[in-house]
């Protein structure tokens, strides 16, 4: 279960980097539902989740607006592995020494989840980034809101079913999968058209 929260939770940073990362520090600073691990209490500091917010808020403006969504991408792929990387090791309650202590980190293998984490979120993000252009070529940019706000609300959603049901996670996971290749398959197609 730990590690379909994590995937779960690296899927939802992989579409919107700072949901999960302010879902988590909420919900484990105001609720019992997450209780995260001393290396990443961090994570609930005021502070931290003051600036995630300022950032999200930065972010969902930026998603919403043609051709500017293109460049927050590009920036985003940056910052989504990363933040799939600490949501995933968190959300996996992995004890990463490695905050105080790197040696201790490198050797006993906590690394592991933040790895998988960083893959699975630049996997999400980098499907994100080739399927948005084409949506906002396609459709003269008219996409971009209504894509930006579907990815939004399946990040909220992916980060409550991970904490809340992970086994769910499967399902949207194999959604998410079925809908990029449907895009793609649908770009290319249109591309060859085009010829």
């Amino acid at each position: 279960m730990e590690l379909l929260t994590g995937l779960g939770l690296a899927t939802a940073a992989g579409l919107n980097a700072y949901i999960p990362l302010l879902a988590l520090g909420l919900l484990a600073r105001f609720t019992d539902l997450v209780a995260l691990p001393q290396p990443w209490a961090w994570l609930e500091n005021g502070w931290v989740m003051t600036i995630v917010a300022v950032l999200l808020v930065i972010e969902v403006v930026a998603d919403k607006v043609p051709a500017l969504d293109s460049v927050n991408d590009m920036v985003q792929t940056f910052v989504r592995p990363t933040a799939g990387g600490i949501v995933f090791g968190s959300g996996t309650a992995a004890q990463t020494s490695a905050v105080t202590d790197p040696g201790a980190f490198a050797q006993s293998g906590q690394w592991i989840p933040v790895v998988i984490g960083v893959a699975v979120a630049l996997v999400v993000s980098l499907t994100k980034s080739t399927v948005r252009p084409a949506a906002n070529v396609a459709t003269a940019g008219m996409a971009a809101p209504a894509l930006s706000t579907a990815e939004d609300l399946t990040s909220i959603a992916l980060v409550f079913l991970a904490i809340l049901v992970p086994v769910l996670v499967l399902v949207v996971a194999v959604a998410l999968v079925w809908a990029a290749v449907t895009l793609i398959r649908r770009r290319r197609r249109a591309r060859t058209a085009a010829r």
